[in-house]
């Protein structure tokens, strides 16, 4: 449920801080007022594509921010998390977004940076947009066919069936990949076979190959580290060294030590010094020998080096690429003795995956069958209350002649508004008012099944008027039972219906023009206000008379 909406500088909107409550909210104005800042906003927060051309003439940055409240947050927190994103705190969500007209716009989700792709797949999650140009949707079979599974409830049939049908997929496509390939001549085997050869020459693991790197750069800085050991060992111990002038220092301590005992403690301090020179001597001198490396290990690394970087030059630059490209050889090798073999191989597998295919497909057309004659009965008997005195509408399941990702048959919505019409796909026939009221129709079944906690409806009661609009908003308000609903809309007979009602006001002075919106359902005359405007005359007693009745 969306709780709290802030908006700042978008469009003709400076500022402003809205809450909600659940139910059915509707938003009012006259033409022209600027309804559509509110669906701007919230349009930003699901993802939708930009321009800062929505930023507020004057102004720099545009900014929306909205906390969300999901009572039961498992699935939300579940996306979060499969989206690198924080979780809902009790089941808070807190979405901004901000452009600017010479910055990186941003976004963030639970306070953490976020980018469009992730806002997009959280907005499909909580919200939905329903239209003036939604209706044109249903024209389209595939939103035919995905509105039927979701009412006939075939998520896990589909999902059976798109593991069946990936799979068989990846097999026709290696069948085509080999009948498309040629038989490779002699040099050719021979190439790839040495090539193999070579990686196996190599030890293909990581430990191996960081072994292999650090002792060829030991190998190659040999001379250059041992000549500098050398001359650490010359200091220490080499004539006129620290280890000579040590022994001299020790002799004329050990003298003084003998002559005065109170020097006893100086002439030990002296000895220390000489065991720890010596000491490190012996250290120095036994790294240097570490770098005398036998001539055959050098000889030997210095190859495997060559081979190891010739062939990350050649494949991919990496051991993972290598291994994949090593794996790709043996394959196109091994398969050049029998490809008609392997054709037949995966052939006779495919047959068997299609069988199962098959099986699912005829258990997702049985679901879709039953699933399409009740939502056709229920979708015409909600038409007759929208105005519609002898409509019908019909569900056609048509069989394809080959799989698709959403099976082996394809649907047709059939419509006629009158009687005496033909049933004919709804493109043919529904004109811009029908369909929006066949859409309603539908998500208003759909309603129970879909799980989108908002819901958003922009004018669907365009083109309809009188009882039938009231029967448009009592549709509306049955949804959001169980969501929360917002319309954006122009009938006085809807808009009476809202549990809250916002009204969006254009301001203009001499120097410019402002969008406001507020909250009127607290403000009893001043609802009735806008209802009596909405019926004709704010002033007129008769619509005021109306506009009680309506708001009962």
């Amino acid at each position: 449920m969306l709780q709290y909406l802030k908006i700042e500088n978008l469009a003709l909107l400076k500022s402003i801080t809205l809450e909600f409550d659940k139910g059915f909210s509707v938003v009012t104005g006259e033409t022209g007022a600027g309804k559509s800042v509110l669906l701007g906003a919230l349009n930003l927060l699901s993802g939708a594509r930009s321009n800062k051309e929505m930023i507020r003439q004057g102004s720099d940055r545009l900014s929306v921010e909205a906390s969300l409240f999901f009572p039961e947050s498992e699935e939300v927190n579940a996306l979060l998390e499969e989206l690198g994103l924080p979780n809902c705190d009790e089941g808070s969500l807190i979405v901004f977004r901000s452009l600017d007209t010479s910055k990186m716009s941003k976004i963030r989700i639970n306070g953490s940076l976020a980018t469009l792709s992730q806002l997009k797949r959280l907005g499909e999650y909580w919200i939905d947009f329903h239209g003036p140009g939604e209706p044109q949707k249903l024209f389209k079979e595939q939103c035919q066919l995905e509105l039927l599974d979701a009412f006939a409830q075939n998520d896990a049939l589909l999902e059976n069936y798109r593991v069946l049908f990936k799979e068989w997929q990846k097999e026709r496509k290696a069948i085509e990949n080999l009948k498309s390939s040629e038989q490779l001549d002699d040099d050719t085997i021979r190439f790839l076979n040495n090539e193999i050869k070579k990686m196996e020459q190599l030890d293909l693991n990581e430990a191996a190959i960081t072994e292999l790197e650090s002792n060829f750069t030991k190998i190659s800085q040999s001379q250059e580290l041992q000549g500098m050991l050398q001359m650490c060992v010359d200091i220490v111990s080499g004539e006129t060294g620290l280890m000579d002038r040590l022994n001299a220092l020790n002799h004329q301590m050990s003298n003084l030590s003998s002559i005065d005992s109170s020097l006893d403690e100086l002439s030990g301090r002296a000895k220390s010094l000489q065991i720890e020179a010596d000491d490190l001597s012996q250290e120095i001198q036994s790294l240097s020998d570490g770098f005398d490396f036998d001539p055959e290990m050098i000889e030997s690394t210095i190859s495997q080096m060559t081979t190891w970087q010739e062939l990350k030059r050649k494949y991919g630059g990496s051991l993972e690429s290598l291994l994949e490209e090593k794996t790709a050889l043996e394959n196109k090798v091994g398969m050049q003795g029998d490809i008609e073999g392997s054709i037949q191989e995966l052939e006779l597998k495919c047959a068997k995956l299609e069988e199962k295919l098959a099986k699912e497909s005829e258990r997702l057309y049985k679901n879709r069958v039953k699933g399409a004659k009740t939502l056709a009965k229920q979708a015409t008997e909600i038409l007759l209350k929208l105005g519609f005195k002898k409509a019908q509408l019909d569900i056609s399941l048509l069989e394809s002649d080959h799989f698709t990702e959403t099976g082996k048959h394809n649907c047709c919505f059939l419509f006629s508004p009158n009687v005496g019409q033909d049933l004919l796909p709804l493109n043919k026939i529904a004109s811009s008012g029908e369909t929006a009221r066949v859409m309603l129709a539908l998500k208003t079944i759909l309603a129970d099944v879909d799980k989108t906690p908002v819901m958003v409806f922009d004018e669907v009661d365009a083109n309809v008027g009188g009882e039938v609009g009231r029967t448009v908003g009592k549709e509306m308000a049955r949804i959001s039972q169980s969501h929360q609903v917002f319309c954006v809309t122009h009938l006085p007979q809807v808009a009476s219906l809202g549990s809250q009602h916002f009204i969006v006001d254009k301001i203009q002075d001499d120097s410019e023009t402002q969008v406001s919106i507020a909250p009127i359902h607290s403000e009893p005359q001043q609802r009735l206000g806008e209802i009596a405007r909405m019926l004709g005359d704010r002033n007129s007693q008769s619509a005021l008379d109306h506009a009680k009745e309506l708001l009962g």
